[in-house]
């Protein structure tokens, strides 16, 4: 049985029991696989939200996804309310470029909040000798599939180093849920993940077979980080993962909750005041989440403008202006 949300979206009934809930409640918040953070994220925030929903009358479903550029694709589409994306192609929907050149700048998409770090992470077996992302030249490397930020992020670094997926003996496209697998049983040599940190799906490689953590540094990462106001410096701190003592430097992005106008102001008011009234357990809820800091979540990475529900909030706490 199917019930039909506010905002058009079909969810399923058996995820809400509450009786006092109408079926014009629910909203989606698309996510990523299931063994990656953000999906973990997805449900710390629904479940602040599902907890005031005696006051709002709001429910929250967890939704997985393939990753930022497919949710973003679903809210412009209409088919999901929010979204976690990375900081980056929150920027490239703004601007209409990069895989979004064909449909334009979405002007209708809107920030709501910025949420953790997600390090550029590269993964190899520890047979694959790879230490630095230059010695996956002629490895089997699994670069995440289409609609994935973690796969238009690798293609991103790609051209700055003058490489192509051909520069890669073999180049795969799968799933976030399947690297370990493919990881561990020899079909590839390294995997890449755009991450929080700890990350569970890094945790089951690196439990499931040996593997080390490969840095990504040097010039052109530098060059990359200068010129986009959505990269920064990473490290990956050692001792998170069996077999990775050291700290890793990267490059890495921001994890960010977006949604858009369609969207109603008093909607994504009550989110944002359930997590920020709740802030400390939202740290709670998951490890990424657990240096968030109220300066950054309000202005980091956010390259479309604020949810006026989100400003409402933001205002009322003086935040912003």
């Amino acid at each position: 049985m199917l019930s039909r949300g506010i905002f058009g979206v079909t969810v399923s009934a058996a995820l809400f029991t509450a009786t006092a809930i109408t079926a014009q409640t629910y909203f989606v918040v698309g996510t990523g696989g299931v063994t990656g953070v953000y999906y973990p994220t997805g449900g710390a925030i629904c479940r602040l939200v599902n907890r005031t929903s005696d006051e709002t009358g709001l429910k929250c479903a967890v939704e997985p996804s393939s990753g930022s550029i497919a949710n973003i694709q679903a809210i412009r589409s209409g088919t999901m309310e929010f979204g976690v994306v990375q900081s980056d192609w929150q920027y490239h929907a703004v601007e209409g470029d990069s895989v979004f050149q064909n449909d334009g700048p979405f002007s209708q998409l809107r920030s709501v909040m910025s949420l953790h770090p997600e390090p550029f992470t590269v993964l190899a077996r520890a047979d694959a000798d790879a230490s630095v992302f230059e010695d996956l030249k002629g490895k089997r490397v699994n670069i995440g599939s289409p609609g994935s930020g973690q796969r238009n992020t690798t293609e991103i670094l790609l051209d700055a180093l003058g490489w192509t997926t051909d520069d890669f003996g073999t180049a795969i496209e799968r799933q976030a849920v399947e690297q370990s697998a493919v990881l561990c049983g020899d079909v590839i040599d390294a995997t890449v993940y755009v991450v929080g940190h700890p990350s569970g799906a890094v945790q089951e490689a690196t439990t499931a077979c040996d593997s080390r953590l490969v840095s990504v540094s040097g010039e052109v990462v530098d060059e990359l980080v200068e010129a986009f106001p959505f990269y920064r410096e990473a490290v990956i701190p050692g001792g998170l993962y069996r077999g990775n003592a050291d700290d890793v430097p990267t490059f890495g992005v921001g994890a960010t909750l977006v949604t858009s106008t369609d969207v109603p102001v008093q909607v994504v008011y009550d989110l944002t005041k359930a997590i920020f009234d709740n802030l400390d357990d939202f740290r709670m809820l998951h490890p990424a989440l657990a240096n968030l800091s109220e300066t950054e979540m309000v202005e980091a990475g956010l390259s479309a403008p604020l949810h006026d529900g989100a400003l409402r909030y933001y205002r009322e706490r003086g935040w912003v202006q």
